[in-house]
């Protein structure tokens, strides 16, 4: 198994100037690549390709000893890398006729990443291993950075990024062959159903809460927006509201994913078999106002649901739950959820009449009544066991 750990990094006043610098550096990069790529096509019709981009690297670093030169060779290869597959996405998007969004320049709050694709070539993961207290992980140019490592890193460390957060700063670590620590048989399934009043309904009855962790936030967010939008460009109090509200996002987002991770876990030691709604989140979530040729229909209520369901993490909780089902050794199934919450888990009927009330179910044939979330989790379940029964039988 592959997994990633997150540690928060505790820099020293040098260590916290060379950061991002590092990054800085790492973005100036980027930008020449990218301008090396438009300019070459632009003029001569010329296509270029990453394998001749890392060719320019020595001259880029003996030109500039005291910038880029300091730095991972290894890194700047790994930033020339992340450049290639933002064009090759942009490609793949063409081909398939979605809208392109061709590369572009990237400002500082959206370059936030430096990563070293292999453990000992510019960094080190644990630099110190005779330290009796603190973990290090060693830097290029930046030094033996101590590490808040708040458990145990198991498996193979096979690349380290460094993220900034804020006014933070973390190491990532990815991890190859990670041991799997299945747990224990139950015996039990379940059908899980994906929602916003509560962010999971199982097909027994039980609810995980959705704790809303945006619109908790939101009057702080809305006063950090609205500051920043009044400060001018560049100044120093513009940068101190940039990083409030950043703040601000990123206690959401953790709060989020900390929530993810416990309601996951717990389903993960209840339930042997679990089966979910194969949910096309970006689909759900489109912008609901159109275009000018065609202009969509209840764009604020719809915009309210799309910022409901982003605030209910449905995305990250699934993707947490497929890596902790893995780990444990639990069966992970994902069905069409097509007519799952209109069709009645008794009779089999399905009508949109059934649906009465968000949270009511009532079957207009056999009259059966129940929560409808209770009533979809029980059908996803039904259609996820059939299709199990389907696989063991082919």
């Amino acid at each position: 198994m592959r997994r990633s750990f997150r540690f928060l990094l505790r820099p020293t006043a040098r260590q916290a100037a060379a950061l991002p610098a590092c990054l800085e550096d790492h973005r100036m990069l980027y930008h020449a690549a990218l301008e090396h790529r438009r300019t070459a096509y632009a003029r001569a019709g010329v296509s270029v390709r990453y394998g001749k981009q890392p060719a320019e690297l020595k001259h880029i670093r003996a030109d500039d000893p005291d910038g880029q030169a300091r730095w991972s060779f290894s890194s700047q290869q790994a930033t020339l890398r992340r450049l290639d597959r933002a064009f090759r996405a942009f490609f793949d998007r063409v081909r398939a006729g979605r809208t392109p969004g061709f590369p572009r320049f990237k400002g500082r709050g959206r370059f936030d990443t430096v990563e070293w694709p292999k453990d000992g070539d510019g960094c080190r993961s644990d630099s110190q291993p005779g330290h009796p207290t603190v973990a290090y992980v060693r830097l290029q140019g930046v030094g033996h950075v101590r590490v808040h490592r708040h458990r145990t890193v198991k498996g193979r460390v096979r690349t380290i990024a460094v993220k900034r957060e804020g006014n933070r700063w973390f190491v990532v670590l990815s991890c190859d062959d990670v041991p799997a620590e299945p747990l224990p048989a139950t015996g039990a399934v379940a059908g899980i159903d994906m929602g916003v009043a509560s962010l999971v309904t199982t097909s027994d009855g039980g609810r995980v809460a959705n704790a809303r962790h945006l619109a908790a936030t939101a009057g702080r967010l809305a006063d950090a927006q609205r500051d920043l939008a009044r400060r001018k460009r560049g100044s120093q109090r513009r940068r101190k509201a940039v990083t409030r509200a950043a703040a601000l996002h990123a206690k959401v987002r953790r709060q989020r994913l900390d929530g993810a991770h416990k309601a996951a876990l717990a389903l993960v030691r209840t339930y042997d078999v679990i089966v979910h709604e194969d949910l096309r989140i970006a689909n759900m979530t489109r912008s609901a106002s159109g275009t000018m040729e065609a202009p969509g229909r209840n764009v604020a209520a719809e915009s309210g649901l799309n910022r409901s369901i982003l605030d209910a993490g449905w995305g990250m909780f699934l993707t947490i739950l497929a890596h902790k089902a893995e780990s444990a050794g639990r069966t992970l199934i994902a069905v069409n959820p097509t007519g799952t919450s209109r069709t009645c888990a008794r009779c089999g009927h399905s009508a949109k009449e059934n649906r009465v009330t968000q949270a009511a179910f009532a079957c207009t044939a056999c009259g059966h009544a129940a929560h409808a979330d209770v009533n979809a989790a029980i059908n996803i379940l039904r259609a996820g066991l059939a299709l199990r029964r389907a696989a063991e039988a082919a």
